[in-house]
């Protein structure tokens, strides 16, 4: 069998220090505010749990109750966080290959962070040719960041503009 690669890649940069653009990354609290809603338990730890629980509206279509799970891989505050990510959306999300994130926070001038999502999809490509949400979750994050509140949540069921910020490919690409 041959080995797929795939990768997402995601680049923000956010009005704020890292400290706190860790906090939202990695607060359950946080996490539940924006993007999907989704209630997460996460220990930032090496080893440690992540999961992303179905809200009450996935559950009413049919979601399992886990959407995500994964292991936390490498934590270094509030600079680099990594983990696997295994989507259980459905049966064939399930039986694919255990998916690797990457996120990356770089301070810039002025109280400015740099923000990149690296979704590695190595062996994944029903999971990669789904999980398109990246853009739309790092720009609710940064609204929310910036202004108090979230996007509008009827944006969050199309996904219609995202667009590359920076020269980054918000598309799947192959390596």
């Amino acid at each position: 069998m041959s080995s797929r690669s795939a990768r997402r890649h995601g680049c923000r940069r956010l009005k704020g220090e890292p400290e706190a653009i860790w906090q939202a990354l990695t607060d359950p609290e946080w996490i539940g505010r924006y993007g999907y809603g989704s209630r997460v338990d996460l220990e930032l730890r090496s080893g440690g749990v992540y999961r992303a629980n179905s809200t009450e509206e996935m559950l009413a279509f049919g979601a399992p109750p886990v959407m995500v799970e994964g292991e936390v891989l490498d934590v270094d505050a509030p600079h680099r966080l990594v983990q696997t990510w295994h989507a259980l959306f459905e049966p064939k999300t399930a039986a694919e290959a255990v998916t690797r994130l990457i996120y990356e926070l770089e301070p810039l001038k002025s109280g400015v962070t740099k923000l990149t999502v690296t979704h590695e999809l190595d062996d994944a490509p029903v999971t990669a040719a789904i999980v398109g949400g990246w853009g739309w979750i790092l720009s609710d994050l940064k609204t929310l960041l910036e202004t108090g509140s979230p996007l509008p949540r009827q944006l969050w069921r199309t996904h219609e503009d995202e667009a590359p910020e920076d020269g980054a490919p918000s598309s799947l690409s192959r390596r």
